[in-house]
């Protein structure tokens, strides 16, 4: 029979164990780090893409910021005003003692020589239910406008962004298609050179088709410089603390439908003040309604100069205030009002004729701009089509340098013009989606 001998070293055992205990616990520390890598990585990501921007400039801005604590602010006055409108219950005291020095003091029947109280107050104004409404409706409307001003400002925030990034993504475009001229020149050169040596060309042309190349390679730096100015330039705005030069990407942005003038942001404002002007004119009528306030009060109030310990006791009463006349205020105020509303009509006329000819415009434009595009591409087309002829002339020796410069500027200039032309459409498309909200 044959037998092994077969030990276990206790040290690798006692390894075995540890690791078998601590497993569960490296696999989640394992799967936290991975899932945090990533999440890293998908912020990261989001930062490059025209939506990423707007988030975190939404999130940034201490404007946004500001009007929602000002929303929530007047949230609390909304609560502080019906609290105030509840039974005020307060605690006072207070003691005097005047002395009189063979005589000489401040009259006694004036001071009571000395007095102690300590009373438990309550106190209720008396308010109708329409006038505590017509208050709490005033810090109602004022909560609306800053909602509505919060929206506007998300949108200031969004076009400048947006305008930012078109930009930003202008000068890549611009950049990128530098570079490929570039490319293209550089490949060109090296066939040129070989027929140069071989003096199919003259020396002449190579160093004038070389001018052109170097030109153009600095145009590329030039467009990369532009580049990281506006891109840095659109961190800045968005409250990015980055100095990384990353490639935009293209921003998806079509036009959006526009709302109804009756539910846009932009008139809102306009009923929000006129609704608090029919408010302010509330307020003022029930300022000069009669005001009645009750009191009671229950504690000690002594002047010591009889039987102290029997000053114990309790008081009621109330007030009331009849406005009879006040030289005329009221209808100076309704004057006022009077006055606040023909300005808001006239404000209110003219910007919505400025609103109509604005998205009027910016539709007659994106349109031209449609129709210049599509004629920038046919052309684009056509001086490719030569520049690939002229390529294949080259090789053969049967082209003049002069031509192929020739045919590499106009395809320069129609490129660039393309380039514009796109970024105005977007920059368009950014300013009429402004007012579609």
């Amino acid at each position: 029979m044959l037998r092994t001998n077969f030990r276990i070293n206790p040290y690798l055992y006692y390894n075995f164990i540890t690791i078998k205990r601590i497993y569960p616990y490296l696999m989640k520390w394992f799967f936290s780090i991975v899932l945090c890598a990533f999440t890293y990585s998908a912020s990261l990501a989001q930062t490059n893409s025209l939506d990423g921007y707007l988030q975190i400039a939404k999130t940034n801005s201490p404007l946004l910021k500001d009007l929602q604590n000002q929303i929530a602010s007047n949230k609390v006055d909304s609560l502080r005003l019906k609290a105030g409108l509840k039974p005020q219950v307060n605690l006072s005291s207070g003691g005097l003692y005047a002395p009189l020095v063979n005589g000489y003091g401040y009259a006694e029947a004036i001071t009571n020589n000395h007095t102690l109280n300590g009373l438990m107050q309550v106190n209720q104004t008396i308010v109708g239910k329409s006038n505590t409404e017509a208050q709490v409706a005033a810090i109602t409307l004022q909560t609306l406008s800053l909602s509505n001003a919060t929206k506007i400002s998300e949108q200031d925030l969004k076009k400048a962004i947006t305008a930012q990034y078109i930009t930003a993504y202008g000068d890549l475009l611009q950049y990128k298609f530098s570079r490929e001229v570039v490319d293209l020149l550089n490949k060109e050169e090296s066939v040129l050179k070989q027929l140069t040596r071989s003096n199919v060309y003259r020396q002449s042309d190579y160093l004038t088709f070389l001018v052109t190349l170097k030109q153009q390679e600095l145009v590329v730096t030039q467009a990369r410089s532009l580049y990281k100015n506006d891109f840095s330039t659109l961190n800045y705005l968005a409250g990015i603390e980055d100095t990384t030069i990353i490639e935009l990407d293209t921003p998806n942005i079509k036009p959006l439908t526009r709302p109804d003038v009756s539910t846009s942001i932009y008139f809102q404002q306009y009923k929000l003040d006129s609704l608090k002007l029919v408010n302010s004119k509330q307020l003022v009528d029930f300022s000069y309604k009669p005001k009645a306030n009750i009191f009671a009060d229950g504690g000690y109030n002594s002047d010591f100069m009889g039987q102290a310990y029997k000053n114990f006791g309790a008081s009621i009463g109330f007030a009331l205030t009849v406005p009879i006349y006040d030289g005329g205020q009221r209808k100076m105020q309704y004057k006022k009002l009077s006055l606040q509303e023909e300005t808001r009509e006239n404000y209110k006329a003219f910007f919505s004729t400025q609103y109509r000819q604005q998205i009027a415009q910016l539709n007659q434009q994106i349109t031209e701009n449609e129709n210049l595009l599509t004629q920038i591409n046919e052309q684009i087309k056509y001086n490719r089509s030569l520049i690939n002829v002229d390529m294949d002339l080259l090789k053969t020796g049967d082209l003049k340098i002069a031509d192929m410069i020739l045919a590499i500027n106009n395809y320069l200039t129609v490129k660039n013009l393309l380039n514009q032309t796109t970024v105005s459409k977007l920059q368009l498309i950014n300013q009429l989606n402004y007012w579609n909200k």
